[in-house]
């Protein structure tokens, strides 16, 4: 579904990334996991296209991504949830998400039912504007929003950044659920002892090289992930 090949890119001629090589394929949860200043943000940003793209090549359902405009990716169901969310702040919950079903015209997205059912919370607060919303309850609402148009994959940038414990695990049930409804997921995270205990595989990157991949079962029993980021 999405690949990497090769990929190099960065910010103002500076190389951040070198020669990432990944792959996400239909109905499976990938992890991209490393310290701060690994390259993990830029990963996902090189694949909309807000990051140039300096070699090496990304496709998606075997198209190319790069240069295509974020309506567009949208469109084709390549959606990405940003770490700073994004939302309308002015609109209400249902308003957001009204305008998450008209990224991707001619397809409506998930049953809102089903999407309400998944964020309880959002139900509640449908005619609360979003910007007086907490952080946690502004992440399910930037992914309910994405879920409005139909995504085939989702991208999620660190959706557990300043969330509770208990939040977080409430996100990361709703993308095991989301996954298995069909939706393939890559998602970025710092936490790499939670994510790796649901994704399926999993890529290591650090100073902006895959240095491990592997199924999250597997890297989180490696001895070089636990020393480095699982406090092993």
């Amino acid at each position: 579904m999405l690949e990497l090949t090769g990929v190099r890119s960065g910010y103002h001629g500076l190389e951040i990334l070198h020669e990432v090589n990944l792959t996400v394929q239909p109905g499976e949860i990938v992890a991209i996991v490393g310290a701060n200043g690994a390259g993990k943000s830029t990963t996902l940003r090189t694949i909309v296209g807000e990051v140039k793209l300096q070699g090496g090549s990304v496709t998606f359902k075997d198209q190319p991504v790069v240069g295509g405009r974020s309506h567009e990716l949208a469109r084709r169901g390549l959606m990405l949830v940003p770490e700073h969310r994004a939302l309308f702040g002015s609109l209400t919950v249902d308003e957001n998400l009204t305008m998450g079903a008209r990224a991707r015209k001619g397809r409506w997205g998930f049953e809102k039912d089903w999407i309400l059912d998944l964020f309880p919370i959002l139900r509640e607060r449908r005619t609360q504007l979003a910007e007086t919303m907490s952080g946690g309850q502004q992440q399910m609402l930037a992914i309910a929003r994405a879920l409005m148009g139909s995504p085939d994959l989702l991208l999620l940038d660190e959706p557990s950044t300043g969330l509770s414990p208990k939040l977080t695990w409430t996100v990361f049930d709703a993308v095991t659920a989301i996954r298995d409804r069909g939706v393939s997921v890559l998602i970025v995270e710092q936490n790499a002892s939670q994510v790796l205990s649901f994704a399926d595989r999993a890529y290591v990157l650090e100073s902006g090289s895959v240095v491990l991949e592997g199924s999250g079962a597997d890297l989180a029993d490696d001895a070089r992930v636990q020393a480095a980021y699982l406090g092993g």
